[in-house]
């Protein structure tokens, strides 16, 4: 009974973190009120309030779940060494994490690029999640050197160029796509595969002085 028990206040608070989630993606996060979550998630104050204090308490909650489940994704693809090349450990991880929140659309459009531009709008103005994204951001940054790092150890990349600049490249890459998307309409992973596919196929020439 007691497993049964929590099999349903785990299902009960996914429902809210989904619907709390649907309508930031949509409105923002302050724009957003409880009363519109509870009427989004069709539950009384008591039933919201018993998981979440407040809203405060709902965005951290939402945040941390959209970090922890890029940082796993992360990290279960560069397992191996040295990790699949740039383009397809990024399509594994951005494909892995859009699966997660493919529930959250409206009318077949995703809506996580959006949540994702308010999480990163909201740390500005939050200090304690300034500081949750900056150790995930440190984190992330330290696995993209050690997986650059075995690309250089294996031949597969340039040795001479710093392994952390390469890192902090393609972190932005991921989140300038992540833009794009949020504020130019949806487009598949295949297409930050193929862009840098292109890129890693340029010769590595260097203008003469």
């Amino acid at each position: 009974m007691a497993r049964v028990s929590q099999e349903h206040l785990d299902a009960r608070r996914r429902q809210i973190l989904d619907g709390a989630a649907r309508l930031f993606a949509r409105n923002g996060f302050h724009a957003t009120s409880m009363q519109d979550v509870l009427k989004e998630v069709d539950l009384s104050a008591g039933a919201v309030y018993r998981y979440f204090s407040g809203k405060d308490e709902l965005i951290a909650a939402i945040v941390k779940e959209v970090l922890k489940e890029i940082h796993a994704a992360f990290a279960d693809v560069t397992r191996q060494s040295p990790p699949p090349p740039p383009d397809i450990l990024v399509g594994l991880v951005m494909g892995r994490t859009l699966r997660v929140w493919s529930s959250l659309n409206v009318e077949g459009e995703p809506l996580f690029p959006r949540l994702i531009m308010q999480v990163w709008a909201e740390t500005v103005r939050n200090e304690e999640l300034a500081l949750v994204l900056t150790d995930v951001y440190t984190e992330l940054r330290e696995n993209w050197v050690a997986a650059v790092e075995a690309y250089q150890d294996a031949g597969m990349m340039a040795s001479d160029i710093p392994a952390d600049h390469v890192a902090r490249t393609m972190i932005a890459t991921v989140q300038g796509f992540v833009a794009q998307q949020a504020l130019f309409g949806a487009a598949p992973v295949e297409v930050l595969q193929n862009g840098l596919r292109g890129l890693m196929s340029m010769p590595a020439l260097r203008p003469q002085a």
